[in-house]
């Protein structure tokens, strides 16, 4: 077996409610320094790499990222079954994205911003495990307080009505930093969000284990998207897609760090970052061309377990030309056509390690 995630990642503290949670091996490579940190995986991927999603002029995290990896030929999760079981095989997709519906913008909108767009200050909830940059904008030494480069009237998930998570993506082009913010409202002189994270695009990161990110498995959530442009205009889907679930067992797969564990211990539910395949034999030749960019992605990219949300909803980004009832074909394919596949052991807290 090869490393999953060959390239090093940051060096960082562990959450101390965690630290007796993770392994001595995995501690000591998290601990070391960026050049010899190495995070080892068992998988099934296939070399070469390849090429990655790029936005904006980024490319979207190097080809050996989680993100980026196939898992056509991943082993089969022994436990496939079982967690096929506990979603309901009857349980149908459904595309979290499109364009409006009951004056709702559907989907994660994407903000781009020239470099050196001017950061404003913005005060998480959760700002222990948040990613703050609190020198690059006046925060009033607050410790709560750091400072994104939000632009005036940022899309917001959800907007214009105040519902739902709002996050807030922004990526800077040229630095290529991807800034990811949860529960995010403005307030005057300031912004205030749950939580917030970081990420260099050209770097394989992970955050501390027991850590939130934007999402509730510490991973980013631009990556996982099924934006317009790869369907409408590429043709093609080069990563794995980000899909929720309502129960979640308390335990993550590296390179997610976190859960919110609403099924408790119960090994019969899936942990956060776990991935499902669309089975091989699923036959897609019924389905409009568009649909069929997506189903392939999901044979070979597959999907991610990354939020807590409904039940089998994938993401993807809100753009005004989507077609609603086109992306509808998805609710056709259920839980049931999917197989899971093993790519780690999930770390567990609590009474669940």
């Amino acid at each position: 077996m090869r490393n999953l995630f060959n390239s090093s990642y940051n060096s960082m503290a562990l959450s101390r409610h965690f630290r007796a949670l993770v392994g001595a091996a995995f501690i000591q490579a998290a601990l070391l320094p960026r050049a010899d940190a190495e995070v080892i995986l068992s998988d099934g991927f296939e070399d070469p790499p390849p090429p990655v999603p790029v936005i904006g002029g980024c490319p979207i995290l190097p080809a050996d990222n989680m993100w980026n990896t196939p898992v056509d030929t991943a082993p089969l999760h022994p436990d496939s079954s079982t967690y096929i079981s506990y979603i309901g095989p009857g349980t149908s997709l459904h595309p979290d994205f499109g364009t409006s519906w009951a004056g709702q913008d559907i989907g994660i909108p994407l903000n781009i911003v020239p470099s050196g767009q001017a950061r404003v200050p913005i005060r998480f909830e959760w700002w222990d495990e948040s990613d703050l940059e609190a020198d690059r904008c006046d925060t009033g030494g607050a410790q709560d307080t750091g400072c994104y480069p939000i632009p005036d009237n940022p899309a917001i998930e959800g907007a214009p009505l105040d519902e739902g998570d709002r996050h807030v993506l922004i990526l800077e082009q040229e630095s290529c930093k991807l800034y990811e913010t949860f529960a995010t409202t403005n307030a005057p002189g300031y912004w205030i969000g749950g939580s917030g994270a970081i990420w260099d695009l050209s770097l394989n990161q992970q955050r501390p284990q027991g850590w939130t990110s934007a999402d509730a498995s510490g991973l980013a959530i631009l990556p996982g998207l099924i934006r317009y442009d790869e369907v409408m205009v590429e043709g093609e889907i080069r990563h794995a897609i980000r899909f929720t679930l309502s129960s979640i067992r308390s335990a993550y797969i590296p390179p997610a760090s976190h859960s919110d564990g609403r099924a408790g211990c119960s090994t019969s539910a899936p942990a956060m970052g776990q991935r499902f395949r669309l089975r091989a034999d699923f036959d897609i030749s019924g389905f409009s061309a568009p649909v069929q960019v997506i189903l392939r992605a999901m044979k070979k990219w597959g999907i991610v377990l990354t939020d807590t949300g409904s039940n089998m909803y994938i993401s993807g980004e809100h753009h005004d030309n989507w077609d609603d009832e086109m992306l509808a074909e998805l609710s056709q394919v259920t839980a049931g056509d999917f197989e899971a596949v093993y790519t780690g052991d999930p770390v567990g807290y609590g009474s669940c390690q």
